[in-house]
Order: C-alpha cells, then structure tokens, then sequence
C-alpha cells in the first residue's frame, strides 16, 4: 500500500510539473509579445486594414447589383473570412514558427534542454496562442463593426464559438506538424511553413466558396480544417444555423483534431532527434 501511494504521488507530481511547465511557456511567449508590442500593432494594424480592405470589396460587390442577396451579406461574407483567417493562420504561424523563435532569441538549446516534455512545450504554446488570437480578433472585429453594417441579424454565435474552438484544436496538430521543418532545414524550413498556409488560404473558400476552384482543388479542400470552420461560422452567422445542425463541419474537425494532434506531436519528437543527431539544433542556420 506504501508503494503504490508513492506511485501515486509521483504520478501527481510529475502531471503538476508538466502543467507547470506548460504554464511557464505559455507565459514565455507572452512576454515575448510584451517585448515586441509595437510590432504587434503595426501587424495588428496591418490586418485589420487588409480585412476592411476585403470587407470593401463586398460593399462594392452590393454597390454593382452583385449577385448576393441581402442587405450587406456580401460584405458580411467576405469580413467572416478575413476574420477567420486571420485568427487561424495566426495560430498556424505561432506553431509553426516555434523552433524559429528559438532560433532568433537565442534559446533554442536552453528550451529543447528544459526538464519538460515535447508535448508540454507545443501545448502551451498552443494554449497562449489560442488566448491571444481570440483577443486580437475581438479587437479586430471592435474596428470593423465601427465601419461597416454587418448582417448578424440571425447569428447563431454560439454554434460559430463551438466550430471555432473545435478547428482551433485541429489547426494546431497542423502547425505542429509544420514546425518540424526549420528543424529539418535551419535555411529553408520557414519558408516551407509559409507555403502551407499559402496553400490552405488558397483551397479553404476564405474569400470565395470553393465551387468556384478546379475539381482537383475542391477534392484538397476536404482536408483542410479552415475550409469546414468557414463553412461551419458563416452558416451559424449568416443564416442562424442551429447548433445541433452543425455536424458535417464538426466531425471533420473532431476526426482531424484527434488525429493531427498526437500526429503533430510525434513528427516534432521524431524531427528533433533527428536535428540533435545531425548537429541542426542550432542558433544559426
């Protein structure tokens, strides 16, 4: 009885640290952005003038006689998209650019020597990535409502918060999975992470519906956990979706999120070792 109470306690202990630790990183990266805030403006800045960019392009569309019905729906389509994207490709981007924040402050040994595992290291990440994309779109929204008359008359926001959660889980094992490449390659690995989201702006219908792209491209769509968060929130906002409706956007993302999680987090650990052994866990590329 003595040993397994201390098997127990060790259990608990070890699961203490590791929330800790998760903690600690979570808190690392927010005094990164303290450490760089005016370049966070100026980003923060920089997207919310390319969504209202976006949103007049669709007050322009209505201005014509364009195709959409409703008073400001167009443009309510296009802002759903540039918000969405911008809150989801940041969370990629902070994911995907872990080992290169390393690299540029100069931490990279000290953190890949810490005493926490891998998986603690990327969830809390992940966690201060998530808190701060929220807050930001919240910001950016504040601004657009400022300037344009959005169509929410019939929103459904809880069914969008439920699908942006869900997508939120899945885009991280996407960026876990992206973040092995400046492991890989200290020289190019970036910019392959650049690429991807490239990729996924291009085939997810973030400013279009995907009807519109070759069939080939239609067919990758189905893969991306951005194209079912967009279908998912524009139907629970622009047209009041019920909730308990919402299944064909919520099972992919469930399947991708148990999936590409665990899947993120072995390709990093299998990256890692690979970058130990072959002398790239480095400062420099």
């Amino acid at each position: 009885m003595a040993l397994q109470a201390q098997l127990a306690y060790g259990r608990k202990a070890r699961w203490l640290s590791e929330i800790v630790a998760a903690w600690g990183f979570a808190q690392r990266n927010y005094y990164l952005t303290k450490r760089y805030f005016w370049w966070e403006v100026v980003w923060l800045g920089y997207t919310t003038a390319n969504a209202m960019s976006i949103g007049f392009i669709g007050a322009a569309v209505e201005e014509t006689g364009g195709s959409f019905e409703g008073s400001g729906r167009a443009t309510t389509y296009l802002l759903i998209g540039a918000l969405l994207w911008s809150y989801l490709s940041m969370l990629f981007d902070i994911l995907s650019e872990t080992v290169s924040w390393e690299r540029w402050e100069g931490t990279i040994e000290y953190t890949f020597m810490a005493p926490a595992s891998r998986a603690t290291h990327l969830i809390g990440t992940s966690v201060y990535a998530i808190v701060y994309g929220i807050l930001r779109s919240i910001v950016i929204l504040g601004v657009i409502a400022l300037f344009f008359d959005l169509d929410l008359g019939n929103a459904n926001f809880l069914g969008a918060l439920l699908v942006l959660a869900t997508c939120s889980i899945s885009l991280i094992g996407f960026g876990m999975v992206a973040a092995v490449m400046p492991l890989l390659s200290p020289e190019k690995g970036q910019q392959v992470t650049f690429i991807f989201a490239s990729v996924l702006l291009l085939i997810s219908g973030v400013y279009y519906p995907i009807d519109v792209l070759p069939g080939w491209m239609q067919s990758l769509a189905q893969f991306s956990p951005v194209y079912y968060a967009l279908d998912g929130v524009r139907d629970t906002l622009l047209d009041g979706q019920g909730t308990t409706s919402l299944g064909d956007e919520l099972w992919p993302l469930l399947v991708m999120g148990a999936i590409c999680v665990p899947l993120g987090i072995w390709v990093f650990q299998i990256g890692e070792r690979f970058a130990k052994r072959t002398g790239r866990l480095k400062r420099s590329g």
